[in-house]
């Protein structure tokens, strides 16, 4: 088969989790499958960069119309069938919600993440959310010849959001990147420990800063802490509305123990979640949660919500705690600090955990529906 590929998300400068996943699925997926053809579509009237996928059946079709116009011409007027555009595919995958259009006769597999625009609307700006209405996810999905769903909590939102068919949604969950599966050397910790200056003891939050995180109850719950050697580590780029994150910090009274150490290196992330004592991901929802199965495969404990995905992605692994109830987060987290014991048993189950998200085997689930579509 062509298949043509959306790799727009693969423009972005700092990667999170869209970007992330979808990186990470190509990278396996490409080196699996030698028999179909991928045309890898993207468009930007700047300058532009995504990454390299060397492969013989892959190949890259750039443009370079400005982005307001083109997108008007395929939204709006229908002028541009980008399957058409790139010369004709059998089969286009749409990693992500975009402004798209496509030929008719075009079969479509799409990928969705979350639902979280139409479940949470108050944790996004006025603007993201006006560009989401202005998206038509719930046409994307009535179009959709088959959906990928990265959990069975996103399939459900579908189901129960759009009124689509459940038979026609497959589940394939996030697969990690291979770095987080392999033992971090004394010499890296090392190396990342001096490059972020990091305290000898700290709890730790990697992810986006954005209200839906829940980051500031996480500030309001590491305060309560009685332990003064305790340090609480914040990565993460900025996304958006988070200034009152900054505020809160400001105002705390644990603010000299509190670091934010901004978008980080894919690579030093492994050193960083081996570091820490304990990783905390508080999140109000998500469509599926990667950050505590990466800080599982590196070996630390993690705490994270009782809600959407996190029970899958985390399992019986990690310690679970309503996001909504500080106390009961602080709780959790004095009692990982002082507690071995609990500390080293949720390590050992989320080491063992965390192999179930092998990046390749998820590829194989992924190319299966592919193949299906043929």
């Amino acid at each position: 088969m062509k298949i043509g590929v959306d790799i727009r998300c693969l423009m972005d400068k700092y990667y999170s989790g869209i970007s992330e996943f979808t990186y990470n699925l190509f990278q396996h997926l490409f080196k699996i499958d030698s028999q179909n053809q991928y045309l890898l579509f993207y468009n930007s009237a700047q300058q532009s960069k995504v990454p390299d996928f060397p492969f013989t059946n892959v190949s890259f079709k750039e443009f370079t119309y400005p982005n307001k116009l083109f997108n008007l011409s395929m939204r709006f007027l229908k002028l541009t069938e980008v399957d058409k555009l790139i010369g004709g595919v059998d089969l286009f995958l749409i990693p992500s919600f975009l402004f798209l259009n496509l030929s008719v006769d075009c079969k479509k597999l799409l990928i969705v993440h979350d639902l979280s625009f139409e479940l949470y609307p108050e944790f996004f700006t006025p603007k993201r959310r006006l560009w989401h209405k202005l998206i038509g996810p719930k046409e994307f999905c009535r179009q959709a010849d088959k959906i990928v769903a990265i959990s069975e909590n996103t399939k459900n939102d579908i189901v129960n959001l759009y009124g689509t068919d459940p038979e026609k949604i497959a589940v394939v969950y996030q697969g990690i990147n291979d770095i987080f599966s392999q033992k971090v050397s004394g010499e890296q910790k090392e190396t990342v420990k001096k490059k972020y200056q990091l305290p000898e003891r700290y709890v730790f939050y990697l992810g986006n800063l954005e209200p839906r995180k829940n980051i500031k109850s996480l500030i309001l719950a590491f305060e309560k802490l009685t332990n003064p050697s305790v340090h609480l580590v914040i990565a993460g780029y900025q996304a958006w509305k988070y200034q009152d994150i900054y505020q809160l910090w400001q105002k705390s009274k644990a603010k000299d123990r509190i670091k934010f150490l901004g978008y980080v290196n894919a690579l030093d992330k492994p050193a960083l979640y081996s570091l820490a004592k304990v990783f905390v991901y508080p999140s109000i929802y998500e469509g599926f949660g990667l950050p505590p199965v990466e800080a599982m495969a590196c070996g630390t404990p993690v705490i994270t919500s009782f809600n959407s995905s996190l029970p899958e992605a985390a399992g019986t692994a990690g310690l679970m705690i309503d996001p909504y109830n500080i106390n009961d987060l602080t709780q959790a987290i004095n009692q990982v600090l002082t507690d071995q014991a609990l500390a080293q048993e949720l390590a050992r189950r989320g080491l063992e955990h965390s192999q179930k998200f092998n990046g390749a085997q998820q590829a194989e689930k992924f190319l299966a529906i592919i193949n299906s579509l043929s």
